[in-house]
């Protein structure tokens, strides 16, 4: 399996991502509209935020999931029992957000929302018709009005060596949502694992975005599109000294949207959340 750069530029960039999604679960787009200038910025502010005492005050909300999570409370990845070495921020518009960051990250939010909806009519329209006809109602519809679209703001800190045997910086995993949309973050570290087992590294340009098919989309699709495990393995050498800054944006579809014969969006992401321990 490999993962190519498309140029979202070229005039056969729909056609080539979506055919990278169903061959690997990922795509990487170079020459996108998001600015990188924004996402440094973001990057080198939420690094500040995250060093320091302040991130205590926006302890997340366990009923509605919004704020911050501290390292010994963030997620342990299905099948796995031991926790990952990171902390995060949760992001929604509605949810709890530091002042001084809220103007630029969800200037950040509203772009890559729109940008996300323009990839999801991408996959339905280079999905098969046999696909299509699965879908209840268009992709892009899907997340109109949705709340539930989650930017999670992630800083992996610098390993210490003391770390619990066996814990990496995210083990692997597969997203719950339809897509995620993550542009390279500030160290690399990503991996995906392809279909005979074997971990590629994800190209980690900065300035590429990168896409990934999630749960919900592998259901409403009828695993025409596979929701592909990937992890982010710890650093060696110089770079365990660096902190690793990472912000991801998981598209959700509104509660009510119907999945599959099984599912609505809303028993899914229930299941799911339940499975991770963290409600």
């Amino acid at each position: 399996m490999a993962l190519k750069t498309v140029d979202y530029n070229s005039p056969h960039a729909a056609e080539e991502f979506v055919a990278s999604l169903h061959e690997t679960g990922f795509g990487v787009l170079k020459n996108h509209p998001i600015p990188q200038q924004l996402v440094e910025s973001i990057y080198k502010n939420w690094l500040v935020f995250f060093k320091s005492p302040l991130k205590n005050q926006f302890a997340f909300n366990p009923e509605t999931q919004d704020g911050y999570f501290s390292p010994n409370i963030s997620e342990t990845a299905k099948g796995s029992e031991i926790k990952d070495i990171k902390e995060y921020f949760h992001v929604y518009p509605w949810g709890q957000i530091p002042t001084e960051l809220k103007d630029q990250i969800m200037d950040y939010y509203r772009r890559t929302n729109a940008f996300a909806s323009e990839l999801l009519s991408w996959i339905e329209e280079y999905a098969p018709v046999d696909v299509q006809d699965k879908f209840s109602i268009p992709l892009s519809e899907m997340i109109d009005k949705s709340e539930q679209t989650l930017l999670r703001v992630l800083h992996y800190p610098p390993m210490t060596g003391n770390e619990e045997k066996g814990a990496i910086r995210a083990a692997a995993h597969e997203d719950i949502n339809l897509i995620t949309v993550l542009p390279a973050a500030s160290e690399p570290g990503l991996q995906v694992k392809d279909k005979s087992g074997n971990w590629l590294d994800v190209p980690c340009d900065f300035g590429n975005l990168i896409i990934n098919i999630g749960d919900m989309l592998q259901e409403a699709s009828g695993h025409y599109f596979p929701s592909t495990t990937h992890r982010v393995i710890n650093p060696t050498g110089e770079a365990t000294t660096h902190s690793r800054i990472s912000l991801p944006l998981f598209l959700h579809p509104r509660p009510d949207v119907v999945l599959s014969e099984k599912y609505t969006a809303d028993q899914y992401l229930m299941e799911r959340l339940r499975e991770l321990g963290v409600i």
